[in-house]
């Protein structure tokens, strides 16, 4: 995949585990898109916190192979102790939000392991963090499920029998922006899916929500930075893009 990115499924329910050899973060060759996730990384002896996308990245530079924990929408800021709006579209050293020596004994855990398999060894620090945190609000993941489903924030709202302000704000904290941007976002990942598919896009449009084509493209470039026909052209090739946060500081 772009630069070697792999990932497979993660222990911890919706997350994923992901890396990156040679130093080259996932996106080097293809812009990393907005998925409404935050990941814990691990590069070069450090480890880092990428906050939720609004836009495309296309991140470069790096020392050493990446690895990181792509935790599922509104779960890593309870594992994290850090509220998803303070790090919308930004990557920060974990100890800029941890007292530093708690990270020096996270550090120490994920080096002694990560030799060998430094993802598998984020992925273990990652569920002894998940083991000491409460588990994931029933509430939010509701929230994630009817939205890419394609309700709209008011009907989500009244399903979970949050008011719209609660729903905001909440959301504001748990995926770092409003549940209108995370339905934005989630129904572009819909369409994209749709589109690496061969879906024409007249039926992208339909079957993702949107109103029309025309609406569908400005929507991808938007959120993208590149037209619909460049996306599916790339789609189309023999390398694939990684999906989920920016990953360099």
């Amino acid at each position: 995949m772009s630069g070697g990115y792999r990932e497979r499924p993660a222990r911890l329910d919706g997350a994923v585990v992901w890396t990156v050899p040679g130093g080259r973060p996932p996106g080097a060759a293809s812009p990393v898109l907005p998925d409404g996730c935050m990941d814990l990384l691990w590069n070069d002896g450090r480890l880092l916190v990428a906050g939720p996308d609004t836009r495309a990245h296309a991140p470069g530079g790096g020392v050493g192979p990446w690895a990181g924990v792509r935790f599922a929408p509104g779960d890593a800021p309870t594992l994290l102790g850090v509220p998803a709006r303070v790090l919308r579209d930004r990557c920060v050293d974990l100890a800029d939000l941890w007292p530093a020596d708690r990270v020096r004994r996270l550090t120490a855990r994920v080096a002694r392991a990560a030799g060998a398999d430094p993802a598998g060894a984020l992925e273990e620090a990652a569920v002894a963090l998940a083991a000491d945190a409460p588990r994931p609000d029933p509430l939010l993941r509701a929230v994630t499920a009817r939205l890419d489903a394609g309700w709209s924030v008011a009907a989500t709202a009244d399903a979970t029998g949050l008011g719209p302000r609660t729903l905001h704000r909440r959301s504001l904290d748990a995926f770092g922006y409003g549940p209108k941007t995370l339905a934005r976002i989630l129904r572009l990942r819909r369409a994209l899916r749709l589109v690496d598919a061969g879906t024409p896009y007249a039926a992208v449009a339909v079957r993702a929500g949107y109103a029309d084509q025309p609406h569908l493209a400005r929507e991808v470039r938007a959120l993208t930075g590149r037209p619909l026909s460049a996306y599916a052209a790339s789609a189309n090739s023999s390398t694939p893009r990684p999906s989920g946060s920016s990953t360099t500081a």
